[in-house]
Formats: C-alpha cells, structure tokens, sequence
C-alpha cells in the first residue's frame, strides 16, 4: 500500500483570484472549479497540482512552507520577480539578508514564496518549482519518506529532504519541529491511497500520522480523511466512493 501526492492544498478565500495569480507565474493549466477548489495542473516535472480551496481564516502567521522557485540566470531571476509583481505579488521581509541571493515575495494573499538565485547547488537539477521548503522536524522528514516513498536526498544536523524517484521539487524540513500553539496550516498535502484507502489510512496511523477527522463524500465524488503528521500539521486522504 502507498499513497501518491496529488496536489498541494492552499486555503483562499478567493480561489479563482489565486489560481490565476499563479497561473500567470508558474504557466500551468487552470482547470476551474473541481471538488472543494479551483485546481492548476502542472504542465511540468512537478509532479502534483495546486488546489486553492474556499477558507474564510485570516492569515495570521508565516506558513509552514513556501515554494522556491529556481532561475537559470541573474536576468531570469529578475524577470520572474518582474512577473510576479505584475500579477499581484509584493515585496516582503522575513529578516532574509542581502547575501542570501534569494528575493522573497507573497503572492495576493500573503503566501510566501522565495525566487532562487541562479548558482543554487542544491537545487541545480530541479525545474522551475525547485523545492517545497518548510518547517519540520528530521521525524516528519523521516514520515514523509516512508509515506510517500521516496527517498531522502538529505539528511544532515537534523535537516531533511526528500525527492520523488521520478525528480520535480525536493520537499525540504529545517529540523524544526511545529509549535504546540501554532495555528492549522494554509498549506497542505493531498495524498491519494493506492488501492484499499482504509488500509493505507491504517498504514499512515502505524507510521506515525495521528486521525484529526473524516468527512463524508463531496462534489465529484471524493470523500476524505484528514489525518496530522508527527509535527502535527493536517494532510488529507482523498478517497473516491
């Protein structure tokens, strides 16, 4: 049993508005309104969609993770950033320094996001979404792996990342575990169970994941259960009736 990363999920509360912002950035496909969300589907070596689902919460903190979007070139990295800006995006500061090379943005609704300076080791055979960067503890690097799969491509003083066999982003933990008071993340995994969902749903319990809740069958008819990894950040399983 295994489960397979289908999207990453981004609480908006313009969906639409969102999905066209990073439309516009990444060129992917907007596919309109599917299940609980506006969906983009990669038209890349990502390997996952965005989903942008309806939330009335406010953003009240930074998120748990960011996408880190890499450039080949110093002008190439000024023009995304020139592109983003145009479409809505803003300027922030997160106490990044000037040498750090990379320029951090929030999309309309304050997401973060990081355009990567040409140079990057780290991310030199990745494409344009070169990672999936965020906060987590080695345990929940170590979650990951086994839930998903795939391999880690790092694993050093407590730092963690994971790759899919097939490339895209590298999906990286700082070693940092989640704070007890932190709010529900904006942010968050898709999975799809291959094969008898309760089955795999047992799987991630035996792995680590903790059952935060389970909702019956939506639109289209995809039911889900919401589960929490190690840190205690919420992913769903999607499931077809």
């Amino acid at each position: 049993m295994s489960s397979s990363l289908a999207a990453l999920a981004v609480d908006a509360s313009d969906p639409p508005a969102l999905a066209r912002f990073w439309s516009g950035l990444l060129g992917w496909a907007d596919l309109g309104e599917s299940g609980d969300g506006v969906v983009l589907r990669a038209e890349d070596d990502t390997g996952f969609d965005l989903r942008f689902v309806r939330s009335d919460a406010r953003k009240t903190v930074k998120n748990w993770t960011h996408l880190d979007l890499t450039s080949a070139s110093e002008d190439e990295q000024r023009r995304t950033v020139e592109r983003a800006l145009e479409l809505g995006g803003r300027h922030i500061d997160i106490g990044q320094l000037p040498e750090e090379g990379h320029v951090v943005l929030a999309d309309p609704e304050g997401n973060e996001f990081c355009v990567i300076a040409p140079g990057n080791d780290f991310l030199a055979d990745c494409g344009f979404v070169g990672a999936l960067a965020g906060d987590g503890s080695q345990a929940v690097g170590y979650f990951w792996r086994d839930a998903l799969g795939w391999p880690l491509v790092w694993d050093q003083d407590l730092e963690t990342a994971i790759r899919s066999p097939r490339g895209g982003p590298k999906i990286t933990w700082d070693g940092v575990p989640r704070p007890s008071d932190a709010p529900r993340n904006r942010l968050r995994f898709d999975l799809v169970a291959e094969g008898d969902p309760a089955a795999e749903v047992g799987r991630l319990l035996s792995l680590g994941a903790t059952r935060v809740g389970q909702h019956g069958v939506g639109q289209h008819g995809v039911g889900q259960v919401v589960l929490a990894d190690p840190d205690g950040y919420e992913f769903r399983v999607l499931t077809a009736s």
